[in-house]
């Protein structure tokens, strides 16, 4: 063997990135080469499950990558056309007025959201919600070396956040810079009207931090529900809404996502925070062009509200088949989800226990699967056995940095028998599983 390397190269972060929904795909895999055909529900990608993009949008696309100048860099901050364009759109609402300068892009926003806490003070804390989108939490935790900070969003009050223990804690906890809300939310598919959000760029203003908004899935709402956005509601206060196209067109293999920033100008500590953001993104030089030159054409496309219209009452119909399938089953409860494309499907409390199985046909694969059981979160064990007896891969709740036990469904499955067995499937399983 070769010397050491002399210095530790293990950073702080080693070990607090957790992405439950990609990692049970490694033991879906793991069961595929013992010969299980697996159904993948755990990722949003709609076109990986079979959504297909109408043929303007393609054609769109196309004509821009017969341009020469799409072929190479564009600003730093994004391209300038497009951010114009979006900075015209955000104002149209009639909530806080941005600028051209108040975008930036990003290479998708998981890129963005691992710039926005890599920039901060490893000191400043950003509270927020559980169950939380992994992105989110495993980027705060590495950034600030302890596990993140977190208020409960309450089943009971349709995934509302408990706003109460918001304030508690943010008035109590003076390293907290900042509140993160997810809305419409992931894993919960719950939207928060105006008035919530309200009160929680009230507890930012009068307790000095800022608010940051994930809106990637703003266009995405149903039920009689409307998304009411950071922009809409935070005056004075600093701010940053997370935006994309990955969801909206969809186009997730785009990589393309920005950030709306709301006061930069009005503090000088979040001025100096977004200037070293926009420093870090030179060194990078910029994100992808021909994304970001799509936005306004496709956009702006008169058939671009047909698109978005047809795609609400398509993730309306399938939450609503989904909510009709589950709540007949005893043992779990679900809340009607109201926008994105997630339903989270809780157990009922002391439903699970370490005892519970599903009947496994193959011997080695019950053999496998039982092998890695030990020290578990109750959920998750329902779903190793998931996929081992049925194979179906679903997330488990607990891997959404939450204390609750459930797990995580899409509606994105095009295949309506597909999609309507699959369902079906599950909610048999929970039956046997709990009475087992």
């Amino acid at each position: 063997m070769g010397k050491s390397i002399r210095h530790s190269i293990v950073g702080p972060a080693a070990g607090k990135f957790k992405y439950e929904i990609r990692e049970i795909v490694a033991l879906a895999n793991e069961l595929e080469t013992m010969g299980l055909k697996m159904i993948y529900e755990n990722i949003g990608d709609p076109v990986h499950k079979g959504e297909r993009l109408p043929d303007w949008m393609k054609q769109a696309v196309v004509d821009l990558v017969q341009q020469d100048d799409t072929w190479g860099y564009t600003a730093t901050q994004g391209e300038p056309d497009t951010r114009k364009f979006l900075c015209e759109r955000t104002n149209a609402r009639g909530g806080v007025r941005i600028r051209p300068e108040d975008i930036i892009f990003f290479n998708g926003l998981g890129d963005a959201v691992a710039r926005m806490f890599g920039s901060m003070k490893r000191e400043a804390r950003i509270i927020g919600p559980s169950p939380a989108y992994p992105t989110h939490s495993s980027a705060e935790s590495a950034h600030s070396g302890y596990e993140h900070e977190t208020y409960e969003l309450l089943p009971e009050n349709n995934w509302a956040p408990n706003l109460e223990e918001i304030e508690k804690k943010v008035k109590y906890n003076d390293t907290i810079a900042g509140i993160l809300v997810i809305n419409p939310g992931n894993p919960t598919g719950a939207v928060y009207n105006r008035e919530t959000m309200e009160k929680i760029v009230d507890i930012a203003r009068r307790y000095g931090v800022m608010v940051i908004s994930d809106e990637i899935y703003q266009a995405i709402t149903y039920n009689g529900a409307e998304s009411t956005l950071l922009g809409d509601v935070i005056e004075e206060v600093p701010g940053i809404a997370l935006k994309g196209i990955s969801k909206e067109f969809p186009w997730p293999g785009g990589r393309c996502g920005w950030f709306e920033v709301y006061n930069q100008h009005t503090d000088r500590s979040f001025r100096e925070y977004i200037d070293s953001i926009i420093h870090a993104k030179m060194l990078e030089v910029c994100s992808t062009s021909l994304p970001q030159r799509s936005i306004p054409v496709i956009m702006s496309d008169k058939r671009y509200p047909a698109h978005l219209e047809s795609r609400r009452k398509l993730f309306e119909t399938r939450t609503n088949e989904a909510v009709e399938i589950f709540n007949k089953v005893n043992g779990v409860h679900v809340v009607r989800p109201q926008g994105a494309f997630y339903m989270a499907v809780l157990f009922d409390d002391d439903a699970l226990t370490d005892k519970q199985t599903l009947k496994i046909r193959d011997s080695k694969v019950q053999a496998f699967i039982e092998g890695k059981l030990d020290n578990l979160e109750l959920d998750k064990r329902f779903v190793y056995y998931l996929l081992a007896a049925k194979g179906i891969c679903v997330v488990p709740l607990t891997g959404f940095c939450c204390r609750r036990h459930g797990f995580r469904i899409t509606m994105l499955e095009s295949d309506d028998k597909k999609r309507v067995a699959t369902w079906h499937s599950i909610a048999d399983a929970i039956k046997e599983y709990l009475n087992s």
